[in-house]
């Protein structure tokens, strides 16, 4: 199939899901609940998240050399240096565990060795510092501090130990094919790159900053209510570095990176969110699983508990933000503290869209091997939070 007929193709499929009427469906069920969602997505999600986040990896694959890349995140890289930056990144990038795939794709292609690549594919979605501070203020600090705590110490634990488990692979993919490229001068300054990578994160920020309580005030309802100023602003910024630092071959090399990322993810996205929809309905909505059968199997803070809560968030697709209204609900219908927390560490950084894509990176050995990790720390971390409050009170 020629690449205008793919366009042609995702772009159909796009305004299909964007324009479905589904209001005018004479059922609700979970085939109206996973039309409802993928609608809900294409709507939030494309146009500001992933486009974004597109092109941002392919700017990733076409202006940061191999030679950068392996040097920071590599396998002879500073070890420290690599974990430390991989998770933390997360704060900085309001990003769902769907946006992040095409930046994490763009790094571990570039070189990344897989410790690095999967700390940063965690921390992307899971120290969102916006979520994190909405955890705090609306179910408690003691989860805010739980979430954050043990989101870093996640991406770290995670990272190491896919790099441990998959070590002899690893050593083959970083000395063999493509990852022995020559190194190329750098047409510009790593402070040219840094300020236009800072721009293009600027606008996915912004553009995406989320509408703040009813009746707060302050900074965040302050660039809430200039979002489009500043989003824009980092827009034109871009534009300006394009026109002064780019060459055309250079911009076109640029979208056509962008546009692989997007047939290569696209498709799988809008096909596990249509699974998610039907499984698991929308927020506030049933899918084919009742939320009180949810509701009464996360309650208290026993193994079981603990770990369906971890498994029902790693599969379910939340955006930015939904997770804390959506725990909010549960925690009335009698959530314990512990799953509440599992689902936190578990539900933001996984999804089932995510993992198809993840697949298609990876393989699937790798993939089950890194959401069997995430669920485990997620059921033992519950666990421990769990006890803790309980001690407390």
């Amino acid at each position: 199939m020629k690449e205008s007929r793919k366009f042609l193709f995702i772009m159909a499929a796009f305004l299909t899901c964007f324009y479905l009427p589904v209001e005018l469906l004479p059922f609700r069920n979970p085939v109206f609940e996973s039309l409802a969602l993928v609608r809900w997505y294409a709507r939030e999600h494309v146009l500001l998240c992933l486009v974004p986040a597109f092109f941002i990896a392919g700017a990733i694959s076409v202006f940061v050399s191999q030679a950068s890349v392996i040097k920071y995140f590599g396998a002879k890289a500073n070890k420290f240096l690599a974990y430390t930056v991989a998770s933390v990144s997360g704060t900085i990038l309001a990003v769902c565990s769907c946006t992040v795939l095409p930046l994490f794709s763009g790094i571990y292609k570039r070189g990344a060795g897989l410790g690095p690549a999967t700390a940063f594919l965690y921390s992307g979605p899971a120290i969102n510092v916006l979520a994190i501070i909405m955890t705090a203020r609306i179910l408690g600090w003691e989860l805010g501090l739980a979430r954050a705590l043990g989101a870093v110490i996640f991406s770290v634990l995670i990272g190491l130990l896919m790099h441990l488990i998959f070590i002899k692979e690893e050593r083959i993919r970083q000395s063999e094919g493509d990852l022995m490229a020559g190194v190329v001068k750098e047409p510009r300054t790593l402070i040219q790159n840094g300020f236009y990578f800072a721009a293009m994160v600027g606008f996915l920020v912004f553009a995406n900053w989320a509408r703040p309580q009813d009746g707060d005030s302050g900074l965040w309802a302050s660039i809430f209510t200039a979002k489009w100023y500043l989003a824009l602003g980092f827009l034109g910024i871009i534009g300006i570095m394009l026109i002064k630092w780019f060459k055309k071959d250079e911009i076109n090399d640029w979208t056509q990176s962008a546009w692989t990322f997007a047939k290569q993810i696209m498709p799988l996205l809008l096909f596990g969110v249509l699974i998610a929809g039907f499984l698991l309905g929308r927020p506030d909505q049933e899918g084919l699983i009742p939320s009180w059968m949810i509701a009464k199997a996360v309650g208290g803070n026993s193994l079981l508990s603990n770990f369906f809560a971890a498994i029902v968030g790693a599969f379910m697709y939340f955006a930015t933000l939904t997770e804390v209204p959506i725990l909010q609900g549960l925690i009335g219908a009698g959530m314990g503290k512990g799953p509440a927390l599992a689902l936190l560490l578990a539900g933001p950084a996984l999804s089932l869209p995510n993992m198809l894509v993840i697949r298609g990176v990876l393989g699937t050995k790798k993939t089950i091997v890194y959401v069997s990790l995430v669920v485990i720390m997620a059921t033992i971390s519950g666990i421990i939070f769990g006890a803790i409050m309980g001690g407390i009170k």
